[in-house]
């Protein structure tokens, strides 16, 4: 009797811990499916009261109207490239910068890292026109380089990477490799890279969704259809007088599976580096 009071006592804190799980994940993926049964409805379905709430047969219509109104696998080509090339360029100039500020002694160190965090502080848009200056005087309009270079370099990702070097990375396997005739780049590359996996795939889903997401800036620095980020692209797909929602959450769909995917293949790793040092032995 004793033995069935205490698993109960247990189980019920468990079971208000799954419930409330529960309804997160529901709320969480309520919007992704909503969206996928939007674009596999039509118009007047969509409409209707109450609104579909099952998928429908148009999927492919849908699509099919998505594909001849704009260049869809041209812009998912373009926001591939500025993605990933963005993604790559930030976790190895990051890796490097966070790399020094947790391993190097350098006069000026805390006031430049105190000066990158409170870059973090100030709102992108101000740095919209003296960007585009910038970018108009490089004559990079209408060019992807335009979107790119300036994302090379991110100071959350500067952040992320001296925190986890330093509580990841021993000074003393450092001062074991110098020791050992290493030079700063090599134990950079041979004993920091290969411990920071995971920060680097937390990073790179982090900076890849923003890129991939970004509107603002493709729309000032993007003129010409052939050169447009999915974001920017999916704009055509609303027209003044007739708003076809069935197409728009199709594009918008579709355009949102790359993501999903690049989650999934780095969920693991997203998951090893946040929970890094939650459980000692």
């Amino acid at each position: 009797m004793e033995n069935q009071q205490k698993q109960l006592r247990f189980s019920f804190p468990k079971m208000f811990v799954y419930l409330i799980l529960s309804i997160g994940a529901f709320l969480s993926i309520f919007p992704l499916y909503w969206m996928f049964v939007m674009a596999t409805n039509h118009n007047s379905a969509i409409n209707n009261v109450p609104p579909a709430f099952l998928p429908g047969d148009e999927l492919v219509t849908n699509f099919t109207n998505v594909v001849n109104t704009i260049e869809f696998f041209g812009a998912i080509w373009n926001s591939f490239i500025v993605a990933t090339v963005t993604t790559i360029g930030v976790l190895f100039l990051c890796s490097l910068a966070g790399y020094a500020f947790a391993k190097f002694n350098f006069k000026g160190k805390n006031f430049l890292f105190v000066a990158i965090l409170v870059t973090m502080m100030i709102p992108p848009q101000l740095g919209l026109i003296p960007q585009y200056i910038i970018i108009t005087k490089l004559d990079w309009l209408n060019d992807l380089k335009a979107i790119i270079f300036p994302g090379l370099i991110d100071a959350f990702g500067i952040f992320w990477m001296r925190q986890y070097i330093t509580s990841n990375v021993p000074d003393e396997l450092v001062d074991a490799a110098k020791i050992d005739g290493c030079n700063n780049f090599r134990i950079y590359w041979n004993i920091a890279v290969p411990v920071i996996i995971p920060a680097f795939a937390t990073l790179a889903i982090i900076k890849f969704m923003y890129i991939w997401n970004d509107f603002l800036w493709p729309l000032v620095v993007l003129r010409e259809e052939s050169s447009f980020t999915i974001q920017v692209a999916l704009r055509g797909l609303i027209d003044n007088y007739v708003r076809d929602n069935g197409m728009i959450m199709s594009g918008t769909f579709w355009a949102t599976v790359p993501l999903i995917i690049i989650f999934l293949l780095l969920n693991r790793l997203f998951i090893a580096s946040l929970t890094e040092g939650a459980v000692k032995s």
